[in-house]
């Protein structure tokens, strides 16, 4: 989780501390993140594999 939140940092989505906690910010920039991209295939807020896959191929690995 920390990983995801060091990524959504990166696209300017997560402005908190890095704590690994999966809390309402994180599922708020992840539901962001796939409606800004129009990523598709995963529940919305839901780091699923397509959002995975458009995030880590917009980000440098952490």
């Amino acid at each position: 989780m920390r990983e995801l939140q060091l990524r959504l940092k990166q696209v300017g989505l997560f402005h908190g501390r890095p704590d690994g906690e999966c809390d309402g910010d994180v599922e708020s920039a992840v539901r962001f993140y796939q409606w800004d991209r129009d990523v598709a295939g995963d529940p919305e807020g839901v780091y699923g594999p397509r959002t995975r896959r458009a995030l880590e191929a917009e980000t440098a690995a952490p």
